[in-house]
């Protein structure tokens, strides 16, 4: 009888168009995994949903409007270094080391973290391919050579993935980890692309937010985030993103994974924090995608919000300077950063990409990028004193303080 189910012919036909699809483009989620996701109280009308209500996932303005941003020729130029990256020349010896004080992370570039937390290893978000995209000729392509080869990384116990966007579930990546004995922590949904990848169940630990696992000595916690979902042609928002807080006997650490600014980092550190150190992503915004992603003076507002208000901890900027995926200069996050630590009296970390550090020690703080950054605009800075009174535009609109 029609409308009574879907026919053994209309069944075939999507097996087939399934079985078609790009295998970049990971897998659809069925049985309990579908059932899980149906059960999830943040899934709602068939979708996942935000904390914070409805986030823009589509930028604003007109197709022409975006193309003038990303085509004209200096503003192209300005989404680039001038030369070559400076890479940490990391060596398995340097991170083979115990660290001293319990917690080191070493940032791999974009989000890709390695952090060593009280005897566990945990690797956030790891991207060794040479492209964020489901082909391997076109798509963003890297701005720096990945610091150290994966197959040197040494044993890992556990990967964290924020989300599956291709900047941050790299399938060749995934594929080269599923020949070890790492975990994988993932939000839900998400186990299913892993699945098709390689990776046995057993090694899946699938949560919804505010759900948590032990891995190694560390509690894992799928914490929210304001962001969305999608690898294939059509975004059905059946995986869902998050936000992590890994705690240890002594160090609790957060990683952003990407996300807008939301009144929720304030929960977030209440349960979890405070935190020694927090990976918080401030690249990739633009005015017309304002929802999903948070510019460094919103990652700055999140970090003190994540730690009761007050400066403490230590803050590391995430998901900039390896992959060109907005239309601001290149250097600017790290630049705005800079700014805004300063401004708010707290410590922040800038590390090289390769370059270990423990927050507790001597943290990098050097403005690596200037050297192979254009001039870079700051129209954020707030003017103080004869600024303010006109007197001295100072560095205020175009500087590189080289």
């Amino acid at each position: 009888m029609p409308g009574t189910g879907s026919s053994p012919s209309s069944r075939s036909v999507r097996s087939r168009l399934r079985a078609s699809r790009p295998e970049a483009f990971g897998a659809d989620a069925t049985g309990e995994r579908l059932a899980r996701i149906h059960r999830s109280p943040h899934f709602v009308d068939g979708t996942f949903k935000n904390p914070d209500g409805t986030a823009r996932t589509r930028p604003s303005g007109s197709p022409l409007d975006l193309a003038k941003v990303y085509f004209e020729k200096e503003a192209r130029a300005r989404r680039a270094p001038t030369g070559t990256v400076p890479v940490h020349p990391t060596t398995l010896a340097d991170i083979a080391r115990p660290p001293a004080g319990g917690l080191r992370v070493t940032w791999m570039g974009h989000s890709s973290v390695l952090a060593e937390i009280d005897g566990a290893r945990v690797l956030f978000d790891p991207v060794w391919g040479e492209r964020c995209s489901p082909f391997t000729f076109v798509g963003p392509k890297r701005l720096h050579p990945v610091p150290v080869p994966l197959a040197s990384l040494g044993p890992v116990d556990v990967v964290v993935i924020s989300h599956d966007h291709y900047d941050h579930l790299d399938m060749p990546t995934i594929k080269a980890l599923a020949t070890t004995d790492t975990v994988f922590a993932v939000p839900l949904g998400v186990g299913a692309h892993l699945e098709r990848w390689g990776v046995a169940p057993s090694r899946l630990r699938e949560l919804d937010w505010h759900e948590s696992t032990e891995v190694a000595g560390v509690r894992l916690t799928a914490t929210p985030a304001r962001h969305f979902c999608g690898r294939g042609i059509r975004n059905q928002q059946h995986t869902l993103w998050a936000s992590w807080a890994v705690v240890g006997r002594e160090h609790r650490i957060y990683h952003s994974g990407d996300t807008g600014y939301f009144a929720g980092f304030r929960d977030i550190g209440a349960a979890q924090g405070p935190f020694d150190l927090t990976m918080i992503q401030i690249g990739a915004y633009s005015e017309h995608w304002p929802d999903i992603h948070m510019t460094p003076a919103e990652g700055m507002r999140a970090h003190l919000d994540l730690q009761g208000g007050s400066p403490s901890g230590v803050m590391m900027p995430i998901h900039w300077g390896t992959f060109n995926l907005a239309p601001h200069a290149w250097a600017e996050p790290g630049e705005w950063t800079k700014y805004e630590a300063e401004e708010a009296g707290q410590a922040v970390a800038l590390p090289r990409p390769g370059e270990p550090f423990e927050p507790a020690g001597e943290l990098p703080v050097e403005a690596w990028w200037r050297v192979v950054s254009g001039s870079i605009r700051q129209p954020w800075r707030r003017p103080r004193g004869a600024e303010a009174a006109g007197e001295s535009r100072g560095d205020r609109d175009l500087v590189n303080d080289r």
